[in-house]
């Protein structure tokens, strides 16, 4: 879809890789986007106002007031102006400040205003992206619902070679567009998602639980409701934000809440996910205080199966219902896989293993394979989450 009319904001920091954003700016002035530039102090290091004011056929701005001749450039009404805001690239240091909201510039302070998507490409050396500070400031980014747009494994200014490297300006651009498009994909469905894991008291204070932290889960929510899609995102006990505001959120905690809420509300769902990591068994009863420690007794928990979800799902699903789930495998992985899919009368599944570095539970990225009902095989190499989301979505659509 184009980006024909499409009013930009395009904020540039102080990163070598500005010298790709003139090519950006023709581009996305060659899709007919109305293109309005801010520029951080630090960024006019690398690229000129001056150049970026000619592309744009606009001034190029970096401070809110010009003492020159007296006139204030509003953030505020740039954030209302604006369709959609692209900061590429994105240096580590205002990766901090838009994280914590210290607008001591005129791009930083917009971005705070803007009430338009909000779509980020980072840019540094190999050692500060994977920092921790760095990563939590992109998570938190995300967690207010801005769109990262994931930097590139690649050489490096430093002359180092791995991830930092901005994303190619046809690429962005593509990106942009592409969510113009998603916009109306799935309007008018409901989408049911469930994320994390399930705790089953053992007592007060302790619990059979598992490591699923609902990452997964919520990149799946966040790209249905980027889709246009209603979502119901059924959460067991997580660390995580709601990653946008339109999202419903039901939280849970244990295995019979995740199927009480799943199933009051499966009926209206025209998709349901089931991302959640179910626990299996349950204590058959737990105890009222907790367990102490008796050094000539260990005590000795009876445990019952739970309630299988999916495939009570799966054994009440309409024709027209996209059920899938997900096989955290082992051992014997597509196997278990397709016998999961066949059993639980499920429309396709997602595959992943404990057995691939960088998958699973706990980190950022994910390594998946998708199997439809229909015989239908697709592998994926190892992503961040937020981009399996969208393979995975990409994939429903595709069935629909």
């Amino acid at each position: 879809m184009s980006l024909k009319g499409k009013k930009i904001l395009l904020g540039i920091t102080g990163s070598i890789a500005a010298y790709k954003i003139p090519i950006l700016l023709r581009l996305l002035k060659k899709e007919g986007a109305d293109v309005q530039v801010l520029l951080t102090p630090a960024a006019c290091d690398f690229v000129t106002p001056l150049t970026l004011s000619a592309l744009s056929q606009r001034p190029a701005l970096v401070k809110g007031f010009n003492p020159e001749n007296g006139s204030w450039n509003s953030h505020v009404e740039m954030g209302n102006w604006a369709d959609m805001m692209i900061i590429a690239p994105v240096s580590a240091n205002t990766l901090g400040k838009m994280a914590h909201g210290l607008a001591d510039n005129l791009l930083v302070a917009t971005y705070l205003a803007a009430k338009c998507p909000v779509y980020f490409a980072p840019a540094m050396d190999l050692d500060m992206y994977h920092h921790p500070s760095t990563q939590a400031n992109i998570k938190l980014l995300q967690s207010f619902g801005n769109i990262l747009i994931a930097p590139n494994e690649g050489e490096l200014a430093s002359g180092l070679c791995g991830a930092g490297r901005m994303e190619e300006p046809e690429a962005i651009v593509n990106v942009l567009a592409g969510s113009q498009k998603k916009k109306a994909s799935l309007k008018g469905k409901t989408v049911l998602i469930t994320a994390g894991p399930t705790y089953e008291a053992i007592d007060p204070v302790r619990f059979i639980g598992n490591h699923s932290t609902g990452q997964m889960g919520f990149a799946l929510a966040n790209e249905a409701v980027l889709r246009g899609a209603s979502v119901i995102l059924v959460a067991g006990p997580v660390q995580l934000k709601t990653p946008h505001p339109a999202i419903k959120r039901v939280d849970v905690t244990t295995a019979e809440e995740m199927n009480k809420a799943v199933n009051s509300v499966f009926k209206k769902a025209d998709i349901t996910l089931m991302a959640a990591a179910v626990a299996d068994f349950t204590p058959v009863s737990a105890a009222t205080e907790k367990i102490k420690k008796n050094k000539n007794a260990v005590p000795e928990i009876k445990l019952k199966p739970t309630t299988d979800i999916l495939a009570g799902l799966g054994a009440v699903k309409r024709k027209s219902q996209i059920l899938g789930g997900f096989a955290l495998e082992t051992q014997f992985e597509e196997k278990n896989a397709l016998t999961k899919l066949k059993n639980k009368n499920l429309d396709f599944i997602v595959l992943n293993s404990l057995k691939e570095k960088g998958a699973g539970f706990g980190y950022p990225t994910n390594k998946v394979t998708i199997f439809q009902r229909n015989g239908k095989k697709r592998t994926f190499g190892l992503k961040l989450k937020e981009a399996v989301a969208v393979d995975i979505f990409d994939a429903i659509e595709q069935m629909m």
